[in-house]
């Protein structure tokens, strides 16, 4: 039987934010798309949305909506992965998933290409998207990690409000003009929107994304530590994470602290491994102030790093900035180079 060579692709959450930069990259980045269904909530569908100078109208996501589909994208929350994809997986399709639904499910594998490609092979029919802030530290820390080994991570982020969706932005707009004005800034959003106490966020700083758990870790944090274990393979890594949301709109920062197996190591070997690494954009110029922010990475691919710097009292301790937007390769862009690579490995 001949291999194909255009597919059939479900963009499922097409009419949300991630789902819209999905259909974009598809556009932009030619890929192999025979039909393209898009599939949203009952409330969405019949909505309009353009993809290579075609209209095509979105339809409700249903258990039967992926008959002869051969890749369903799905970028609509963990509870419709949860309902739909095994549903996909009937069909024969495979399903690449942008939520936390199956990141930890043993039989699913949960890939950044950059990191862990060969994990595709293990598929059963649903791969993982990791989390957005897990996904630039582990692409950051993989070439690191093969040249020098290492010990231990340590991580502080600083997230972009869109990490928790369109509303959350929208109310970052209004708590900054009802500063501006000498008004009080009103929050029912952040920092979890289903929790009982609210706070603004504009010019704030909320240390808690996602509920807290019982170890006094909040979600967010967990993901980091588990996720990163997982991607890496390496179970008994010791990883720490504090994550913080601060006002701005995309991209995500992070500050990691690495300690590293081999000795006498200098940041000049740093340097040369992420300059090497792919996907990875090194800034780092002390002396004309050049590092990354999330302003100069917004709409662009590649993760950042810079201020890469030896630590001070630990003799094999490094850390690094890394920065990259949080809807491109933090989601989309991550979530359709699966698609490719399953592709080129004739995975499908």
């Amino acid at each position: 039987m001949a291999r194909k060579t255009i597919y059939n692709v479900a963009v499922v959450g097409a009419t949300g934010a991630v789902g819209q930069k999905i259909i974009k990259i598809l556009e932009d980045k030619k890929f192999p798309v025979d039909k393209l269904k898009l599939l949203s909530s009952k409330r969405s569908a019949g909505k309009k949305v353009f993809f290579d100078n075609k209209e095509i109208i979105v339809e409700e996501a249903t258990p039967d909506s992926f008959a002869e589909v051969d890749i369903a994208l799905f970028s609509a929350g963990g509870s419709v992965s949860k309902k739909l994809a095994p549903e996909a997986v009937k069909h024969g399709t495979v399903v690449v998933d942008n939520t936390s639904a199956f990141r930890m499910d043993e039989d699913v594998p949960l890939v950044v290409p950059e990191v862990n490609e060969t994990d595709l092979k293990l598929h059963n029919g649903i791969i993982a998207n990791p989390n957005c802030s897990t996904i630039q530290m582990v692409a950051a820390l993989k070439p690191i990690q093969q040249a020098f080994g290492l010990r231990r991570i340590i991580v502080s982020t600083y997230q972009a409000v869109s990490g928790s969706g369109l509303q959350a932005c929208e109310e970052l707009e209004k708590q900054t003009k009802q500063f501006m004005e000498n008004q009080e800034m009103t929050a029912e959003i952040l920092p979890v929107k289903g929790e009982q106490n609210h706070y603004p966020i504009a010019f704030n700083a909320l240390p808690q994304i996602d509920v807290f758990q019982e170890n006094g870790y909040t979600f967010e944090e967990m993901k980091m530590i588990n996720e990163t274990k997982k991607i890496m393979h390496a179970p008994e890594l010791p990883v720490a994470a504090t994550c913080v949301r601060l006002p701005f709109f995309k991209s995500h920062a992070e500050s990691v602290y690495v300690e590293v197996d081999k000795e006498d190591i200098e940041v000049a070997d740093l340097w040369r491994v992420l300059e090497n690494a792919d996907g990875i954009v090194l800034e780092d110029d002390p002396g004309t102030q050049t590092y990354p922010t999330p302003l100069s990475a917004s709409d662009k691919e590649d993760v950042f790093v810079g201020r890469v710097r030896k630590d001070l009292d630990k003799p094999n301790g490094f850390h690094l900035w890394v920065v990259s937007d949080n809807l491109m390769k933090g989601a989309a862009w991550n979530t359709v180079q699966i698609a490719e690579r399953l592709i080129k490995n004739n995975l499908l």
